[in-house]
């Protein structure tokens, strides 16, 4: 297959890569000086995508490559995936679903332990001598919190599972009511969040879900109440999240994703209510490479016509 070009559109994990090139043809689009007149003149024989949460395949990109079979997500969010303009060019689509779940899972939770115990601000309590001079403010329990989960999906069951360890209740909210599900089903994001002491962001990045957490949402949440977003930054709106944090109408946040990746409101440094992740959900060796091997799996099935093995279109 090593004359099936694949164009990479960014840096993503050196596995990845290493296992790309000595399979295929592959074009790091990162490295061309020149993007419209390379993308032309490598047009005919781009074959595929291998895209991320950061760079995926827009219209515009799929419409300069009249060759292109398949896009191949290093992820499972497809927010960068112009889905509705690969069904129309027949274009298939795939992504790493299951492998990932665990590890997103585990940071849910480990930022609901880290921003209600504050374990980062008690970290530079002790690096900087303060612990001398006095004992540690006193923090908030984990443990029987109202944990509310918006998506009850693969990555949202996982992490509801992990909470109910903690005793915590949980309730939920989905688009529809899941009939296997024994946890509490509201049926809007205010009415979740005004029953829960910790909001979970955990379902996928469409428009409908764009800034599922905006104004209304954090105020019913409240002054003791604690969001954790591990889905996508753009299912908050920032801008009324910094208010509220800045001006105590919630207790604080958990946060491994933001609206303009990597680019975080500075007035959120300042803040000890509030813990800021580089968007590690999935970030771990182990992890990482089950993902690349699902993205290369996928393109090697498609181009030897055989099944896809997780596909989305």
């Amino acid at each position: 297959m090593e004359s099936v070009g694949v164009l990479m559109m960014c840096p993503m994990n050196s596995y990845l890569e290493h296992q790309l090139s000595t399979r295929f043809n592959l074009y790091r689009i990162w490295t061309v000086p020149h993007k419209p007149h390379f993308l032309k003149t490598h047009s005919g024989s781009i074959r595929a995508v291998v895209g991320n949460a950061t760079a995926g395949a827009d219209r515009e990109l799929i419409e300069s490559l009249p060759a292109l079979e398949i896009v191949s997500s290093f992820s499972v969010g497809l927010d960068k995936v112009d889905l509705g303009c690969c069904k129309e060019r027949g274009i298939r689509v795939t992504n790493t679903p299951d492998v990932l779940t665990e590890d997103v899972a585990d940071l849910a939770i480990g930022l609901m332990l880290t921003t209600l115990r504050k374990i980062c601000e008690c970290d530079r309590y002790v690096r900087s001598g303060l612990w001398k001079k006095g004992d540690f403010k006193l923090t908030t329990k984990f443990s029987g919190k109202k944990v509310g989960i918006i998506g009850l999906g693969r990555i949202g069951t996982a992490i509801a599972k992990r909470a109910e360890a903690f005793n915590c209740p949980i309730s939920y909210y989905s688009q529809s009511k899941k009939p296997e599900s024994n946890y509490k089903y509201f049926p809007s994001v205010i009415e979740l969040a005004s029953d829960c002491d910790i909001l979970v962001v955990a379902c996928p990045l469409t428009e409908e879900t764009r800034h599922i957490i905006n104004r209304e949402v954090i105020d019913a949440l409240g002054p003791k109440g604690y969001l954790i977003n591990i889905g996508r930054g753009p299912h908050i709106d920032e801008p009324e999240l910094v208010s509220a944090l800045v001006e105590g109408r919630i207790a604080g946040a958990g946060l491994d994703v933001f609206e303009n990746e990597p680019h975080v409101p500075e007035e959120l440094f300042k803040l000890d209510n509030v813990v800021l992740l580089p968007h590690v959900g999935s970030g771990t060796v182990e992890t990482r490479n089950a993902m690349a091997d699902l993205v290369v799996g996928n393109l090697e099935a498609h181009f030897s016509k055989k099944p896809l093995l997780t596909p989305v279109v």
